[in-house]
């Protein structure tokens, strides 16, 4: 660990949570109802053992893969997996991850549920990702076919956190604003016929962030105005 690399994540994650801060100000938002996912896709397990040091705890990745090959070097933190979840990778991400942000279909609940309990967990916590501007180039539910997806869970112990969703590649982050908008109201309206439904809304980018937070997000999932720029592997968070 090189204390340059430590000095300066620590300064990355200060200019992050400032743009929280005063998001939250705008909009009378406590800053601590917001928790920053550093999103480490591409970043080596060294690097985040210094990302981790300099205070960025929770972390994110975007392929089950990459999580158990870095989680076992870094026990220390918190792991979110935010890129998609195919079934037959259920068991390594349950395994390797503490919360799950990206279910998107109705047939990987119960498979997510028997495994969680399986391995001793049965109300591990999950997000159900929401599709909520209907791109066919996004996974995620589309807004209006939750319902199954919530009868399946009554059937389960699992903890549904609250949604999750990708924010529309934009040119302006300003132009996000409403597909945030849209997942809190959706929110609001789910909470009150299936009271399980968590409070959580996982949105906002490293280009977006501080338009989620003042549309209501308690995740925002940042990779590059943290790590600095990568290849694109995927926009579950960056």
């Amino acid at each position: 660990m090189v204390a340059d690399d430590v000095a300066a994540l620590a300064s990355a994650r200060t200019a992050v949570l400032g743009r929280i801060d005063a998001a939250c100000r705008r909009v009378g938002r406590d800053p601590d109802g917001v928790a920053l996912v550093a999103v480490a896709k591409t970043v080596s397990a060294d690097r985040l053992r210094a990302a981790v040091a300099a205070g960025l705890r929770d972390l994110g990745e975007n392929r089950v893969q990459e999580g158990v090959a870095k989680a076992p070097h870094l026990p220390d933190a918190t792991w979110h997996l935010v890129g998609p979840l195919q079934a037959n990778k259920v068991r390594p991400a349950l395994v390797t991850f503490d919360v799950i942000e990206t279910v998107d279909s109705v047939e990987l609940i119960p498979r997510i549920a028997r495994i969680a309990a399986e391995i001793g967990h049965p109300a591990y916590p999950v997000l159900l990702q929401v599709n909520v501007d209907r791109d066919p180039a996004k996974a995620g539910f589309a807004p209006d076919t939750l319902d199954p997806a919530f009868d399946a869970i009554e059937e389960t112990s699992l903890t549904i956190r609250g949604l999750m969703t990708v924010g529309r590649a934009v040119e302006r982050a300003a132009d996000a604003r409403r597909t945030f908008a849209a997942l809190r109201e959706l929110s609001v309206g789910l909470r009150a016929r299936f009271p399980r439904l968590g409070p959580d809304l996982s949105m906002g980018m490293s280009d977006d962030y501080a338009e989620a937070v003042e549309e209501g997000a308690t995740i925002v999932r940042v990779g590059r105005a943290l790590f600095g720029g990568r290849h694109p592997v995927g926009r579950a968070g960056g």
